[in-house]
Order: C-alpha cells, then structure tokens, then sequence
C-alpha cells in the first residue's frame, strides 16, 4: 500500500517497568496501549526490557566481589521473563486487537527453542489485528548486560509491511553498529523503532544522524525511571548515590526523515507522546540521498547478512 502521501498518528511510550514484575508491567502495558488506541494512534512503541525491566544493576554491581547478588538478580530477571508465545504475549495481542493498533515492545525473551534458561534482549512486533509479526533479538548486548543476555543473529534483523508503512528498528547500542543500520536501509524501513536505555545528549544525536541518514521516521523510547520504582528489598539500590533520584531520564522522542525533532526529547516525565508522520518527507530526502539505493554502489561494497542457520 502506497504510503508517500500518508499522515499517520503514532504514539511513545516513555513509562517505567513496575520492576521485575512480568504480570504488573504487563497489565501496565495494555492499560497504556488501550489509551492510545482511544487517541488515535496506529502504532505505539514502548522502551528497550519494558517487560519486566532492564537490568540496570549490572551497571553498578561488581560481577566477581558480588557474584551472589548478580545471581539472584538473573534468578529474578528469568523468572520473570516472557516465552513467545505465552500468556504475556496473548494479553499483549489482545490488547493490540482490542485498540487496533500495531505495538512495538522490548521485552526480556527466554530462549524456549531450547532450555528456556537464558534470556535474550527482544524486541516483539505485533500487527493491530492482535498476531504476532515476529520478533528481533539484540545482536550484542553491551558492556556488563552480556551477563544477562545472549546474542542473537541474523535470522532476527526483520522487517515488516504494515498498513501504515514499513516497519523495522534494533534495540540501544546496535543502533551504532552501521552494517545492522544498513539490513534495515536495504529494508526500505519507513518507520524505523529504537527502544533504548541511553538517554544521552550524544545518544540524540546518533538518533537524528540515523533518521537522516535512512531518509526515515526514528522513534526514539526510553524509559523515565525514578529511585522510587525499584523496591528497598533489592540490595542492589544501595549501590546508588544516596542522592539520585532518576536512574534514567527518558529523553524519549520522535524524528523526522531530515533528522529534525517532531516531539523534542521529554525528560524526567512518565508520558505517553504522541506524534503524526508526514510520509509526504521520506520521498526528497531519497532523492538527496539514498544510502540502500543510488548512493550504495554495489560495484564497489558487498554486503550480506548471516541468518545464523546457514543461510545468507
């Protein structure tokens, strides 16, 4: 369906996780998803481990002095974590069905292929007739969240065709990782999802770079995460200064194809944004430059993706 001349309503979710709570978060994400389909909005993404939280701890706790409390953290992260398919996933759907709107979740994934005992950084698709559309495991996860996650392949750098556009994005960090940015350009990604922990003045910047450089939407969503939403009861909240108040700021927004702000970033703020896309954008800025078409010179690059099951 021919979108260059669409205007579509979208919306972003900068909400907190009720931390390591699959059930609350869950519940807290289709009372979100019911308001924006009442709004308007055709599709809305929520931040990077929304269900049921990032693992912020593995940034302030030292792996080998405190291997204990590393472990039960992941105990908890697991426990709490979603199989696709499964009961999280089926209230999911339904609310997307209910407010006919296509949702874009990151969610922590157990690897149910297989012992079901390790977690992968996920973002799950969902069409707003309520059906799964597929899934995208984070290539690499960064720093110490590798002791939490497990890498994913290529099989999962997917795309989908939407009735609002072509729909595609990758999870914090591997946003700079040029080569995965350039599966989703050959895509022909229109509206491009990039659910992330950093709320970084330089993080806003790459975002802005990114959608201009793709001639593309970037939806920028993060959470706004305050001291108070982690219980007293996890030892590793006394690993904070004393005097923090928001472990994360959001700055969640929303960028056009010319690598201007719609939405400015929205800082210390649990909100739902909304934004409406002017797909008439897309067009002139591939004309100027388009990365995956005249300006990708095949003749000179070669590129290919590994699907990670033998396939290229």
């Amino acid at each position: 369906m021919s979108t260059e001349n669409k205007q579509v309503l979208i919306a972003v979710a900068q909400a907190s996780s009720v931390f390591l709570d699959k059930l609350a978060s869950t519940e807290k994400a289709c009372r979100i998803i019911a308001e924006a389909g009442e709004k308007g909005a055709k599709l809305i993404a929520f931040p990077e481990a929304f269900i049921p939280g990032y693992p912020d701890w593995v940034w302030v706790t030292p792996p080998g002095i405190k291997k204990p409390l590393i472990n039960e953290m992941f105990s908890h992260l697991l426990a709490n974590s979603v199989s696709i398919p499964d009961e999280t996933t089926r209230a999911l759907s339904q609310a997307a069905k209910d407010a006919s709107i296509i949702v874009v979740i990151g969610i922590n994934e157990r690897n149910t292929e297989s012992s079901g005992a390790s977690l992968y950084n996920t973002m799950l698709y969902l069409g707003s007739d309520g059906g799964i559309l597929g899934k995208h495991r984070k290539l690499i996860p960064t720093g110490p969240e590798r002791l939490m996650w497990s890498q994913g392949d290529g099989s999962t750098l997917v795309s989908f065709d939407t009735p609002i556009g072509k729909l595609g994005g990758l999870l914090c960090w591997e946003n700079m990782m040029p080569l995965a940015r350039n599966a989703m350009y050959c895509a022909g990604v229109q509206i491009y999802v990039a659910p992330t922990w950093d709320a970084s003045e330089t993080w806003l910047t790459a975002m802005k770079h990114i959608a201009w450089e793709g001639g593309m939407f970037v939806i920028n969503c993060c959470q706004a995460l305050r001291m108070d939403d982690i219980p007293d009861s996890f030892e590793f909240k006394q690993l904070y200064p004393s005097c923090k108040e928001w472990i994360n700021k959001g700055n969640s927004c929303v960028i056009d194809p010319r690598g201007k702000y719609i939405t400015e970033p929205l800082a210390c703020k649990e909100e739902t944004i909304y934004a409406t896309l002017d797909f008439s954008l897309i067009a002139p800025q591939k004309w100027l430059f388009d990365v995956a078409g005249h300006y990708s010179r095949p003749d000179v690059f070669q590129y290919k993706i590994s699907k990670g099951n033998g396939e290229n």
